[in-house]
């Protein structure tokens, strides 16, 4: 039988997030295990009139890549896949492994030549995702892999997914709560659009990032589901002190604990880890991954846990996430790197930020509601 709440989602998807129009193109991407929302949402876009095709992505595939694939093969990019990316109107991509860690044991620097190939693809998407000819948003479809990640039954993950997502009652209701949610972080961002200077202190942590010019976007269920951020890409040379993060650093299966990074001039100039610190400095090593290509608070505070899934742990209520790599055009950011790596950093007990000398956030919230 269907469970409800994932028609509901591919409803909210069709209708708000994609906002998918009649005789549009749009790709449906995810594996096996996500086929209870991927047949959803092709049926929520025939019955807008528009043109769903489906692509199931097989787990195992780039583990066999990487174990066995020449640099030449890994770093390949599909001319399909680059004329597709012209083309579409709109993707989703459904995320729902049965394996989480699949890739724990591959190569790093392999790896990192796999991410650079798809980097490209991702970067041309987001130009055209900036220009308004394209619609994309990320979605996961929970299992039992990441169920166990985040140390649940599959029964209580299912509904911790779909009440971040606001699907529990109806599709019209979840539509209307998003809409009322841009409104507020459309606010906040415009707000933070006016600041020079953030410093963000914390536990074992003073940190100056300068955004002046950059344009702060507001993440409402267009680009993820769930959502509830705001973020800008800082200025690449003006990132300076020191960061620790108390929650694991999670890239592809690995985890890295209890981060801490030293900024001088805009890039890392120091770094250790508690454990994963030989997959800490390899992953620094690719180009542009000492620079931050992102800066964002958390500000969904239904989603209060950490789960190892960075989809809802970087929208943490009272939590800030830096990025190290790959900067955000659209917000005037200027890094490229085949890295984009979420960081969370807990400010929900001890922590302030300062917005141009002035404290604008304690403990986890901000001080104020912005004006509209």
């Amino acid at each position: 039988m269907t469970d409800p709440r994932v028609e509901r989602l591919a409803q909210l998807l069709v209708d708000y997030s994609l906002e998918l129009g009649e005789g549009q193109v749009v790709r449906l991407a995810g594996g096996a295990a996500a086929q209870p929302l991927l047949l959803a949402l092709f049926r929520a876009a025939i019955v807008r009139g528009a043109h769903p095709y489906l692509e199931v992505q097989l787990d195992g595939l780039d583990e066999v890549l990487l174990e066995e694939g020449t640099d030449e093969q890994i770093a390949y990019v599909s001319p399909i896949a680059r004329t597709e990316v012209e083309l579409l109107d709109a993707q989703v991509s459904v995320w729902g492994q049965e394996n989480t860690r699949s890739l724990t044991a591959t190569d790093p620097r392999r790896q990192s030549v796999l991410l650079g190939a798809r980097r490209a693809l991702s970067r041309r998407r987001w130009d055209r995702i900036a220009t308004g000819e394209m619609r994309w948003c990320g979605v996961l479809f929970p299992t039992h892999a990441h169920a166990q990640d985040a140390e649940m039954s599959l029964a209580d993950y299912e509904r911790f997914v779909f009440h971040a997502c606001h699907v529990d009652e109806s599709a019209e209701a979840a539509v209307a709560h998003w809409r009322s949610t841009a409104e507020a972080l459309t606010a906040r961002a415009r707000e933070l659009g006016r600041s020079r200077e953030l410093r963000i202190l914390g536990p074992d942590t003073d940190l100056r990032v300068g955004v002046a010019g950059r344009t702060w976007i507001a993440a409402d269920g267009h680009y993820n589901m769930p959502d509830g951020e705001v973020f800008t890409s800082p200025l690449e040379h003006e990132t300076e002190g020191e960061i620790r993060y108390r929650f694991p650093a999670i890239f592809e299966g690995r985890e890295v604990e209890d981060v801490r990074l030293r900024f001088a001039e805009g890039r890392v100039v120091h770094a250790e880890a508690s454990t994963g610190a030989d997959s800490l400095a390899s992953l620094l090593e690719i180009e542009g991954a000492r620079v931050l290509g992102e800066v964002a608070f958390g500000l969904n505070y239904e989603i209060d846990r950490f789960t190892r899934n960075i989809l809802f742990d970087e929208k943490i209520g009272g939590t800030m996430h830096l990025a190290l790599g790959s900067a955000f055009p659209q917000a005037g950011g200027e890094n490229v790197s085949g890295l984009h790596w979420d960081m969370i950093c807990d400010l929900r007990d001890e922590g302030e930020v300062y917005a141009d000398g002035v404290l604008v956030w304690r403990a986890g919230r901000f001080l104020h509601e912005p004006v509209p």
